[in-house]
């Protein structure tokens, strides 16, 4: 076949999806309406930040140096003071859920703070969620230490002999929004390329209007690339949507290069719709297509790709498997990308994953898809 006339076979196929888009409201919606929606209710709701922390004290001391060192907590920001208690309630407002921790600090504290012995303070701390236990201490952590430095140096006092300072790279608020983004912008492309093309191909199908293209000259080659392509542009403006909206509201940077960025996005979609096509062609119904593509795409996308639980952590077994997830890569890829300002020699292997899987489902998809009807 001469090239112009696959060309022109392609375009007709291509013209032909995008005018079923146009009139298919559920398409433009999975393909601009809830990526943004998905993206405030998991920018503004899925937060990972932890601040007004409800704080409880027992100041057994009254001095004040014990009150410089509540002071030192409430005056951060970081803790909300709800109430003074006996070191015997502490408890129990940790049990009834009004105090997430409570600060005691015992008799003589003042006094031994004034010989340059250490006070004796304990910080009781609600830990039925390790998450937010483990950052309620490292806040913590952080505010005794500023105090004990400003201690140190009060005249009379030993000056520290060493000062430590940290400095945190590419996320230094430590804000959810920029950890999460990135990865959400893979987890939409996924879902919205497997779904939106298994359930054209699939739906063709069910209609019949499949076997009509079976009986005309058309390649199945030039069906599969002509049905891509227009899903192919529509992935492309998806992720232009969720990186402006989330550049734009929850000031997520860009610090590396655009045109690297669609490169990882190109290689990614063209691997989920070719899942997506493979699904339909085994599936050819629109139901089965549908469940199929959300288990294929939306757990593995969410659980293993590193959105939102690093794969690091996972057991040997998830880990091996989550080599197999293109998200995995695209996650690693957009936040290098966006926050680090990373460049081609630090994502190709990212890239050549991404590639592998991508000619792996199209090859399989174009094996199983046959010019007849079963």
């Amino acid at each position: 076949m001469s090239p112009p006339r696959f060309l022109v076979r392609v375009w007709a196929m291509s013209a032909k999806e995008t005018l079923h888009i146009r009139r298919d409201p559920r398409t433009l919606y999975l393909a601009f309406v809830m990526p943004v929606v998905m993206l405030l209710l998991f920018g503004y709701g899925v937060s990972f930040d932890v601040d007004r922390i409800p704080l409880a004290i027992a100041d057994r001391d009254r001095s004040e140096a014990s009150r410089a060192l509540v002071d030192a907590f409430v005056r951060a920001g970081e803790f909300e003071r709800v109430r003074d208690v006996a070191p015997d309630d502490g408890e129990r407002l940790l049990r009834d859920g009004r105090a997430m921790a409570v600060l005691v600090v015992r008799p003589g504290y003042g006094r031994d703070v004034l010989r340059g012995e250490p006070g004796r303070a304990e910080l009781l701390v609600d830990g039925a969620d390790a998450t937010t236990a483990n950052q309620v201490l490292q806040k913590a952590d952080a505010i005794a230490r500023a105090a004990t430095l400003r201690l140190g140096t009060r005249p009379g006092s030993a000056a520290p002999t060493l000062e430590v300072r940290t400095w945190t790279r590419y996320n230094p608020e430590a804000r959810s929004a920029v950890f999460i983004v990135p990865g959400l912008t893979a987890y939409l492309m996924a879902i919205g390329a497997v779904l939106l093309t298994a359930l054209a191909l699939a739906g063709e199908f069910e209609r019949g209007s499949m076997e009509q293209l079976f009986a005309s000259p058309v390649g199945r080659f030039e069906i599969i690339l002509g049905k891509l392509l227009p899903y192919l542009a529509l992935g492309l403006l998806q992720l232009l949507l969720v990186v402006t909206a989330g550049a734009t509201v929850f000031a997520v940077p860009i610090r590396g290069s655009l045109l690297l960025l669609f490169a990882l996005g190109l290689t990614f979609l063209i691997g989920m719709l070719g899942q997506g096509l493979l699904i339909s062609v085994i599936a050819k119904n629109q139901l089965v297509a549908t469940q199929a593509g959300a288990l294929s795409s939306l757990l593995p996308s969410l659980i293993l790709s590193g959105m939102l639980f690093p794969v690091e952590n996972m057991p040997r077994f998830l880990r091996l498997v989550s080599t197999l997830v293109p998200a995995r890569y695209l996650v690693h890829g957009l936040r290098g990308v966006l926050l680090k300002g990373s460049g081609f020699g630090l994502v190709w292997p990212d890239l050549v994953a991404m590639a592998l899987f991508a000619v792996a489902v199209l090859l399989a998809a174009v094996a199983r898809f046959q010019r007849r009807v079963a």
